[in-house]
């Protein structure tokens, strides 16, 4: 098997050129190698392969997949080097190559379209049906999409008898060529209307809106994205139409926040129960749960509460709930608490001690410091 040359070399040009030298050398070279110009054995050949450089190289996203893996990088790519050749040809010379030319009336799918949802942070959590509206193009209701006013029918176009293309010769220093253009007069429909329906002026669409209710998944999170296929702007000329994309954002909650599947809790206890433990009722996404505050809990300290977080988008499970302890140290007292913390105080001493720094943060203070 022939390797394939560097899309680079085939074109003469560094690996860091810009688009306008890539799109020059292309111009260049495919001036060069036309078959029609250049009747040397090779010919041919060079100039599929300088489409073929041109074509991967002059799209962003096949350039980038090309700089990082190499050919390896293009393999699976929904492209056919072969169909780009005349495109891109006739976008340089405005002409196509031989007559063969992409026909303009060919079926195109309809556009997409996006909705924003804003969603409680428990709906987020456990999933939820919303109805949602918004309009998009459908087909007109009076005339079913003929664009003619009921009553009366499209006539076929006079200029293109119906084809929707104009057609005509050009000689060129590489030949004839034909240069294929939509019909100005129907617009490369076909048909010219003589009475526009009046509900749609003409164009066959009306905008309508529309209403849908859709299953929102458990687990979605700010940002995710939900498809509903072929519920988009219709297509053009018989395409099929586009989609939705259900852009999902959540609102924050009052004690909830999320880390992933996890949800976290800050809560607060007082120094009695850090000191001597306690059991207080925490709340999670099922209600409230009791939770044991063990004895000599330090601020900081996380407590799990397993499978009571955020249900798992694509599997099956939940994450979990961490109770982060803070000590809360009050700011007055009242003479009782004042006499017994003092004789608390009384009994633990004066004495402070200084803490030990640990080996693990001497290697994180060396290798800060090479970071540096």
């Amino acid at each position: 098997m022939v390797e394939k040359r560097d899309y680079y070399e085939i074109l003469g040009v560094p690996r860091g050129a810009t688009a306008d030298e890539i799109r020059s050398a292309y111009r260049r070279l495919a001036k060069q190698y036309h078959p029609d110009v250049n009747k040397s054995a090779d010919a041919e050949e060079r100039f599929k392969e300088i489409n073929e450089a041109y074509a991967v190289l002059s799209d962003p996203e096949r350039r980038a997949s090309y700089d990082r893996f190499g050919h390896a990088g293009l393999k699976g790519m929904d492209f056919d080097f072969d169909f780009g050749f005349a495109d891109i040809f006739e976008e340089f010379f405005g002409f196509g190559m031989g007559g063969r030319s992409r026909r303009r009336t060919a079926p195109r799918r309809g556009a997409d379209l996006r909705y924003d949802l804003t969603l409680e942070f428990e709906e987020a959590a456990f999933g939820v049906e919303k109805e949602i509206e918004f309009s998009r193009q459908e087909v007109c209701s009076s005339c079913k999409g003929s664009g003619a006013e009921p009553g009366t029918t499209p006539v076929r176009c006079r200029t293109c008898n119906g084809s929707g293309e104009v057609r005509q010769v050009r000689q060129t220093f590489l030949g004839s060529m034909v240069n294929v253009t939509t019909c100005p007069a129907c617009g490369g429909r076909g048909e010219t209307i003589t009475s526009p329906c009046r509900t749609c002026n003409g164009r066959g669409l009306e905008r309508k809106r529309v209403k849908k209710v859709i299953p929102i998944p458990a687990g979605v999170d700010e940002g995710t994205q939900i498809r509903l296929a072929g519920e988009g702007e219709p297509g053009v000329n018989g395409g099929p139409p586009g989609n939705i994309y259900v852009v999902i954002h959540v609102k924050p909650h009052r004690y909830f926040r999320r880390k992933n599947d996890d949800i976290l809790l800050d809560l607060a206890i007082n120094i009695a129960q850090a000191t001597l433990g306690a059991e207080v009722m925490v709340p999670t996404l099922d209600g409230e749960e009791r939770v044991t505050i063990p004895p000599g809990t330090q601020p900081g300290k996380v407590l799990k509460l397993r499978g009571k977080g955020i249900p798992h988008l694509n599997r099956n499970g939940r994450g979990d709930q961490m109770v982060i302890i803070s000590v809360e140290i009050p700011r007055t007292l009242t003479p009782e608490q004042r006499k017994l913390l003092e004789q608390l105080a009384e009994s633990l001493g004066t004495e402070v001690q200084v803490q030990e720094r640990s080996f693990l943060d001497s290697l994180r203070d060396l290798f800060g410091s090479l970071a540096d």
